[in-house]
């Protein structure tokens, strides 16, 4: 969707004003640099088909940004998203069909990472090693190993690595944490989270000639090669363990993320998960129902339900969360929102949002309020001021669901270390803690 600056900046509430009111825990002067500064950040939006189209719009909406390069495999993803950015910031941004090429450029201060799980970790290290600050978007590996490279490589580097996990940045979430953390339903000792969809088939993929307009050698980057088939580029790689890690990692990272930052969870000491591939006879090999649960010790524990064939609201929201307390439960939807209810279920306290937030929507499901999280990256950049979500936030996530995934694909729980997260005697299921890359495409520190 093409948007100018000031329409966008309207519909953000860019001067704090939104519902009638400024959005708790944000003064005006935070607002204000949503509005404007004299610095400009130069961007480069790498992967732009999908998610990264709506991110380079965002990014480019803000007044203290510029988008200067716009990096893909796809020439067509190129030549759409410069056009809807230069209608934004009147300035047509360079297009690169490989990234290191914008990893070279000066000029560039910042990459937003918005490619294939795949190459999320890989990408980023060669952007830190150019000496660019990094906006990652979830989930940040597409293995554990290469989780904790990425955790020392932003030790090493010394750039500002923000992760794509933006309901840290949400004003209500943020008072909902702070509530369930100051005791507002008592001690919690339980939490659950789900996602809901229908998702529908993505059928039998065909051998065929990679269309022109496609580099497939770059698509693939780190991953071991393979044929082309029709049915992979753009979206369903996900559903390939080759490339993807599930709708656990696609939606459940941010739920789990929440939770977690609620709690004041780590790492637990048994995980366990159990789903399959129900809803169709295709090539999608990660499961489209899945739960997985979470003990810590004798402290608490976690459940989360994945659904992407069955979109059956839960607690009507298609995702969410809700913290269990000894005196109550508050629940926040998949909005800038929550609701405290007692232990008989009656509301004793509700936070509302106006703005409109569709979490099925693949590409931009809450534009305004991810502008804020955008904001907050770029003033970590040049104000230093403190990150709402770091590294370690999205390493952490990201493990939990990808130690689910191992204990699904290997048909049995797991014990965890505590502090390390690390799998504890089990060998076999060690064997997915890295993967084999593609010679002479390892990803380094």
């Amino acid at each position: 969707m093409d948007v100018s600056r000031r329409d966008f900046l309207k519909k953000t509430g860019a001067v704090g004003l939104v519902a009638g009111g400024m959005l708790p825990g944000f003064s005006a002067a935070a607002y204000s640099r949503i509005a404007g500064a004299s610095e400009r950040i130069h961007v480069a939006v790498i992967g732009v088909n999908s998610r990264g189209n709506a991110l380079a719009q965002n990014f480019a909406s803000q007044a203290q940004c510029e988008v200067v390069t716009i990096c893909d495999v796809d020439r067509r993803a190129i030549e759409k998203c410069a056009d809807q950015v230069k209608a934004i910031q009147n300035r047509t941004p360079k297009g690169e069909k490989d990234f290191r090429r914008a990893l070279e450029d000066k000029n560039i201060d910042a990459v937003v990472i918005a490619m294939p799980d795949h190459w999320h970790t890989p990408a980023a290290l060669l952007a830190l090693q150019a000496g660019k600050h990094v906006y990652l978007e979830k989930p940040v590996s597409h293995n554990p190993r290469e989780g904790e490279m990425l955790v020392e490589a932003a030790a090493k580097y010394g750039k500002i690595l923000q992760v794509g996990t933006q309901r840290r940045s949400w004003p209500r979430v943020q008072e909902a944490i702070r509530q369930v953390q100051d005791g507002a339903i008592g001690k919690v000792h339980f939490g659950k989270g789900w996602y809901v969809n229908n998702r529908p088939g993505i059928g039998v993929g065909k051998v065929s000639a990679t269309p022109e307009w496609l580099d497939w050698d770059l698509w693939q980057g780190p991953a071991p090669r393979t044929v082309y088939k029709d049915n992979i580029v753009h979206y369903n790689w996900h559903w390939f363990w080759h490339w993807g890690t599930a709708e656990t990692l696609n939606n459940g990272t941010h739920m789990i993320d929440l939770l977690c930052w609620g709690m004041n969870l780590k790492y637990p000491t048994k995980i366990s998960s159990m789903g399959g591939r129900y809803f169709g006879h295709d090539d999608w090999e990660t499961p489209d129902t899945q739960i997985v649960n979470m003990q810590f010790g004798d402290e608490a524990s976690l459940l989360w339900e994945g659904y992407s064939c069955n979109g059956r609201p839960i607690e009507g929201s298609a995702v969410g969360i809700i913290f269990y307390g000894d005196t109550g439960s508050l629940y926040i939807s998949g909005g800038n929102e929550y609701r405290i209810t007692d232990k008989n279920g009656k509301t004793i306290r509700e936070a509302k949002s106006d703005m409109v937030i569709d979490p099925q929507n693949t590409t931009s499901p809450a534009q305004q309020l991810d502008a804020i999280h955008i904001v907050n990256f770029m003033d970590a950049i040049r104000k230093n001021v403190r990150q709402n979500v770091t590294v370690e936030n999205g390493h952490q996530c990201t493990l939990l669901m990808q130690l689910a995934n191992i204990s699904l694909r290997e048909g049995r729980s797991l014990d965890i270390h505590p502090v390390s997260g690390h799998i504890i005697g089990d060998a076999e299921a060690q064997r997915f803690w890295n993967r084999s890359y593609e010679p002479g495409w390892e990803p380094k520190l």
